[in-house]
């Protein structure tokens, strides 16, 4: 009888201490069951807007397809804010709340997002800022591009090409498109074409700053109705730009067209090179960028350190170097990077350029 009382209590506190080992390494609730012990993280990545198709067509495949590499067991929380800074906070919100591990934010405005960073940080959930830096001393990573080098690439390409031209300073001057002032990219990438600009001699006539191409092309509308043939060169922060740009020229009836810059080597940029409409574009390795990005965030996930070549402003980071492309250096640049396909480039009305080229 006693052996059988004690049999029964034996069992009985194996029973209470592995219950309590099980409650001690019970997720919490705002883990969402999930606590990655057995490696399979949550990820968030939250893209900006859809304007730039480099976004949904590049960056999130090439973030996703590494992070499935390097964690197949992992899970990414995506979302895209469609140009509204509200909603990105939102979304943000929502993945803290399904317990992510880590959040990797290319901010619509860099200023609001930094209360993304204060809600992660109370959840201890690590934040890389990344394409564009987020204004937090709390960020645990940032992954960009060197944007005063963009600008300097873009302003330098344009000022070349008036040269070469044989166009005078005494002509007329450069309109400038530059990036949104809630961007703080766009503020370096203007910083690096301005002091370029400047030491050119040209002429400054007008400016915007916008990352709206309809705004753009509707702004440039007005300053060709101002300064007509005056505008001898147009300096473009990114590709959205310089189309609204040279729709805006076309519908004028503006022919030949100002060399005009662009960043993002976007199929339509691109595009718009071969068919001679614009003359330059700014290639960042945006798949070196994205899959850097999903190897810190998982790195980040595991509680490790990830490495830094650079800091941004006192802050861990990896930058990405920009090459300049034109006409003559797509083949070498995007088409050798596979960023893009021959296929995909040299569609009917480009075939003739792209033979030109070589490219195949």
């Amino acid at each position: 009888m006693r052996r059988g009382i004690r049999r029964l209590f034996w069992a009985g506190l194996a029973g209470v201490l592995a219950l309590g080992a099980c409650s001690a390494n019970e997720p919490s609730e705002s883990s969402s069951g999930n606590d990655g012990s057995s490696g399979a993280y949550k990820i968030g990545f939250l893209l900006p807007e859809t304007a730039v198709a480099r976004y949904e067509g590049k960056d999130k495949p090439y973030f996703e397809a590494k992070l499935k590499q390097l964690c197949p067991s992992c899970e990414l929380l995506y979302a895209n804010a469609n140009s509204n800074a509200a909603t990105q906070q939102q979304q943000a919100q929502s993945m803290l709340t399904q317990g992510v591990h880590v959040l990797v934010v290319d901010p619509l405005d860099g200023v609001a997002a930094a209360s993304i960073v204060s809600a992660a940080k109370a959840k201890n959930v690590p934040v890389v800022a990344y394409d564009r830096l987020i204004r937090s001393q709390d960020l645990a990573y940032v992954i960009s591009n060197d944007y005063e080098k963009v600008g300097e690439l873009q302003a330098q390409a344009l000022v070349d090409k008036l040269k070469a031209d044989n166009v005078p300073v005494s002509a007329g001057g450069i309109l400038m498109m530059n990036g949104a002032t809630t961007d703080h990219n766009a503020g370096n990438i203007k910083k690096g074409a301005e002091k370029i600009i400047k030491a050119s001699g040209y002429q400054v006539l007008a400016s915007i700053d916008t990352w709206d191409p309809a705004a753009a092309q509707s702004w440039m509308s007005g300053q060709i109705t101002r300064f007509g043939k005056k505008i001898v060169g147009v300096y473009s922060a990114n590709d959205g730009n310089a189309g609204g740009a040279i729709a805006a020229f076309k519908a004028a009836g503006i022919t030949p067209i100002p060399p005009i810059t662009g960043l993002d080597a976007s199929l339509a940029g691109l595009q718009a090179i071969l068919a001679g409409d614009q003359y330059m574009t700014v290639y960042n390795a945006f798949k070196k960028e994205a899959e850097t990005a999903a190897t810190v965030a998982y790195e980040l996930a595991q509680g490790k350190t990830p490495t830094a070549e650079a800091t941004v402003e006192g802050i861990p980071a990896a930058l990405n170097p920009p090459v300049a492309v034109t006409r003559d250096t797509i083949k070498s640049t995007v088409i050798a990077d596979g960023f893009f396909t021959a296929a995909e480039l040299c569609t009917a009305p480009y075939q003739q350029a792209c033979t030109s080229l070589g490219i195949q």
